[in-house]
């Protein structure tokens, strides 16, 4: 199992040991809602909310290309869940880079953030951008559409 996964599946496991006790009162309801609110926690957590990522070279191809924005993610980033759901269905057009499983796109990172591995940072035009606003990186979206 790869570390993009342990934090789903602790949310789960944990709302599953906390639906536990309901259960045994005989409180089906607040059984079931508990396990609904951490499951929902968890897929929002994990990476299937993401569209499909690239490697960092491919982004920079694509991007070079369509002139769309590449937007270097990790899972369970708050900050990167909180531009993908403010995005919406715009989010699909970006190329998104998993820094986890790209350690090229780890570097690029870490060059454009004093060595620091902070995310959500999108590259707009050569030029990163740490933790943009949700709309700036839509308007960019829409330029390049």
């Amino acid at each position: 199992m790869t570390r993009a996964w342990i934090l789903p599946l602790t949310l789960f496991l944990c709302g599953s040991l906390l639906a536990v006790g309901p259960v045994a009162r005989g409180d089906l309801g607040t059984a079931a809602a508990l396990l609904l609110g951490f499951t929902l926690l968890a897929g929002v957590s994990s990476p299937l909310i993401f569209p499909k990522s690239i490697s960092t070279p491919e982004a920079h191809r694509r991007s070079a290309a369509d002139g769309r924005p590449v937007v270097f993610w990790r899972p369970g980033c708050t900050y990167c869940m909180r531009l993908r759901i403010r995005l919406g269905r715009s989010a699909r057009r970006a190329h998104w880079v998993n820094i986890w499983r790209d350690p090229a796109g780890a570097a690029e990172v870490r060059a454009a953030n004093d060595g620091n591995e902070t995310v959500p940072t999108v590259v707009v035009a050569g030029r990163p951008h740490t933790n943009p606003d949700p709309a700036w990186v839509r308007e960019q979206l829409s330029r390049s559409a």
